[in-house]
């Protein structure tokens, strides 16, 4: 049996531009340039970004477009799947969509690379209370 893997470290992202992504995902998902990782940036090393609480991390790659793509999944409580809707139907308008999983909601967007993401919540009938 292999040993335990204690937690995601980062995830990369690839984009066509680093500034224009950054801000992106500063304005979207109110992730922020990591300091204390920012010395990797410069010649092409990743551009690492956080959420508030530090526990989940991009590494923004400076590439062309490329069709390879994984969806980037991330967690919310119910409550909060209400707010992301509401505040990623603002950011990212009519590119986003809600699918029911019958068992957890999710909902369905892209950044400005064309990069997919998933917000979803396995606190389904609460979060499922929320929708119009």
């Amino acid at each position: 049996m292999p040993p335990e893997i204690q937690a995601f470290d980062h995830i990369h992202v690839f984009v066509a531009n680093r500034a224009l992504a950054e801000q992106w995902y500063e304005r979207v998902l109110g992730f922020f340039r990591s300091r204390e990782l920012e010395f990797w940036a410069p010649d092409g090393g990743p551009l690492t970004i956080q959420n508030a609480s530090g526990t989940v991390h991009l590494a923004l790659f400076e590439r062309a477009r490329t069709s390879n793509r994984a969806t980037i999944a991330l967690r919310s409580g119910a409550p909060q799947f209400g707010l992301w809707l509401r505040h990623l139907r603002k950011e990212v308008s009519d590119e986003v969509t809600v699918e029911d999983h019958e068992v957890s909601l999710s909902l369905y967007f892209k950044d400005l690379d064309g990069n997919p993401f998933e917000i979803t919540t396995y606190e389904y009938a609460a979060a499922k209370a929320q929708l119009p």
